[in-house]
């Protein structure tokens, strides 16, 4: 591959929780550099609870020299909090935001004074201009609150109209689903780049706990593989791996505009298949 078929990627991290989870992530993100991401995003705890933990971990990678981008959710937030936040990344550095309405924490009220993640970002961009990229989360599988696959698409473009730059994807398995989703946005005039997001296949347990929770589909032909292997770890990993650089390969011949690894501060499998991809 010459590098004029570079195609950027980026890579989302979550803030660890222990020191010794801090010192594993720096470590993980040495390794992952080598990939040369255009930006790493940190994600954000539901109501703020890991807000610290968020910036402390941006502040990290931009002192590594590495483009970082704040995930910034409006649950429970006020106008107040919000300026406060943007001003503290601003003053930080920080070009790039992945701005979210964020998971409503358990027994907790649509309380705060952002119903909508279009909200948040109109607000951002009357308050901050263009100081920030923006970027917003989109779902080509129809977000699992949403009252049907239109009122999913038409939030998605309320988010752009109110001021985003580009969007990323919930993570999949199945390209028709996001090149379907990249049209229908492009019929209502929606037209910023959507980044897939790509969730690297390395414990099958996981993968199908957390899928149910985000509405993410796993083929039925890639759960009964991870079902028939069981606990064989070894053989989860190698098929995890064909699969998601096949679909990457898919993406990528379909001239997607990057791709967003969710990594879950593990560097082998992203590693692995960016160097299958030639990145």
């Amino acid at each position: 591959m010459s590098s004029s078929d570079a195609l950027p990627i980026s890579l989302e991290f979550f803030p660890p929780k222990t020191p010794e989870g801090v010192d594993k992530l720096r470590a993980v993100r040495q390794q992952l550099y080598a990939l040369k991401p255009e930006f790493c995003s940190v994600t954000y705890g539901a109501g703020g609870s890991t807000q610290e933990g968020t910036f402390s971990t941006v502040s990290a990678i931009l002192a590594e020299g590495v483009p970082a981008a704040s995930h910034f959710s409006c649950i429970g937030a006020t106008r107040a909090s919000v300026r406060e936040q943007l001003a503290q990344l601003k003053g930080m550095g920080v070009k790039r935001l992945v701005a979210l309405r964020g998971d409503l924490p358990s027994g907790y009220g649509a309380g705060g004074e952002f119903q909508h993640a279009s909200d948040l970002v109109a607000f951002i961009r009357a308050e901050t201009g263009d100081d920030f990229h923006i970027e917003v989360a989109a779902y080509p599988e129809v977000h699992p609150q949403a009252k049907s696959p239109d009122a999913d698409l038409q939030a998605y473009a309320a988010k752009v109209k109110a001021g985003a730059n580009g969007a990323i994807t919930q993570y999949f398995y199945n390209t028709d689903a996001y090149f379907r989703f990249v049209d229908d946005a492009y019929k209502l005039g929606v037209d910023v780049p959507v980044v897939p997001g790509i969730m690297p296949i390395t414990n099958s347990t996981q993968l199908m706990r957390f899928s149910d929770a985000c509405g993410a589909e796993i083929p039925r032909w890639i759960r009964a593989r991870l079902q028939s292997y069981a606990d064989d770890s070894a053989s989860i990993k190698a098929f995890g791996l064909d699969v998601v650089t096949d679909l990457c390969e898919q993406l990528r011949n379909g001239g997607v505009p990057g791709l967003h690894f969710y990594t879950m501060n593990q560097s082998a499998a992203t590693l692995e298949i960016g160097a299958r991809l030639g990145l």
